[in-house]
């Protein structure tokens, strides 16, 4: 039992609240293209299938950075720089190693039962979703343009769009513009949280933006991705394909604003920039849950 309870640090259980949040999204997406006549057991499946993923890229993740004697050199955050779990408990790594193969087993499981259910097309998304689990830290994190976009591609294209698949059984632009709002947000979510890693990632061959490009390059492409995630928002609206009730989501420009004038003011500064970082978290977690809450009431309207 204090094994289990100890590799709740590898599989990084306080931030397990985005795969919620984003399939809620798909839920709602689903909902309103459908009328609210879904298979509410197969959402139960893919919030399942998006936890076991993220517990996958966490675990390995650890693993990994355990291993290279990443986690040696960062200075943690409670945002970036690993949970330090393995840290404490060398003899666990084995078993962080097993929690992120296991789990990547469920969502293989998962995928496959969806597979039997609706057909072939729900493949590219499940391949894509594995090659990010698998190779997100040992060759995605070497690639810029790749490090920064597998994070959004996870939560925001293959979590939302694969919810409302697996539920309607078909693919929808509704569901794109819909996961293109984590997208953006998810994808500067692990920007900003490697800022305070750049000295550490370096030395270990890592190349993400902060490093190749500096902090304040970094912060301007943040503020560009959070603009692009709310103007996903109003154009998918505009166009027809969200309700218009999912601009609720724009309610988290209040937070949005004086948080990317923070990071730009501060992008040096960690112990400046650390508050900024977890009022980003509020902005990932708030904007699409508005926007599920406004599809919802759209349908029940």
């Amino acid at each position: 039992m204090n094994d289990l309870k100890a590799l709740l640090g590898p599989a990084r259980a306080p931030f397990l609240t985005l795969p919620p949040v984003v399939t809620l999204l798909g839920l709602g997406t689903a909902m309103w293209r459908t009328g609210g006549q879904i298979h509410y057991w197969y959402f139960l499946l893919a919030l399942i299938g998006a936890l076991a993923a993220h517990i996958s890229v966490n675990a390995l993740n650890e693993y990994h950075d355990f291993k290279t004697g990443l986690d040696e050199l960062t200075r943690r955050t409670p945002f970036s720089g690993g949970s330090g779990a393995l840290q404490a408990r060398p003899d666990l790594a084995q078993k962080a190693l097993g929690l992120g193969v296991i789990s990547a087993l469920i969502v293989l499981v998962i995928g496959v039962f969806f597979l039997w259910r609706w057909g072939w097309g729900i493949v590219p998304l499940g391949v894509l979703g594995l090659i990010v689990v698998i190779a997100y830290t040992p060759l995605l994190t070497h690639n810029p343009l790749a490090c920064l976009i597998a994070p959004g591609l996870g939560f925001g294209l293959l979590m939302v769009m694969g919810t409302d698949y697996v539920l309607t059984g078909s693919y929808s632009l509704t569901a794109f513009w819909a996961s293109l709002v984590p997208f953006f947000l998810v994808n500067d979510l692990l920007l900003l949280n490697q800022f305070p890693d750049v000295e550490a990632d370096k030395q270990v061959g890592r190349r993400h933006y902060p490093l190749v490009i500096g902090r304040e390059k970094s912060a301007a492409l943040y503020g560009v991705q959070l603009a692009l995630a709310y103007l996903a928002i109003i154009v998918g609206v505009a166009l027809g394909y969200l309700p218009w009730l999912t601009l609720l989501g724009l309610l988290t420009l209040i937070i949005a604003i004086p948080v990317y004038k923070g990071v730009w003011a501060h992008a040096e500064d960690m112990a400046q920039l650390i508050p900024f970082m977890g009022k980003n978290v509020l902005i990932n977690l708030a904007t699409p849950l508005l926007m599920a809450v406004g599809l919802v009431i759209a349908t029940l309207l």
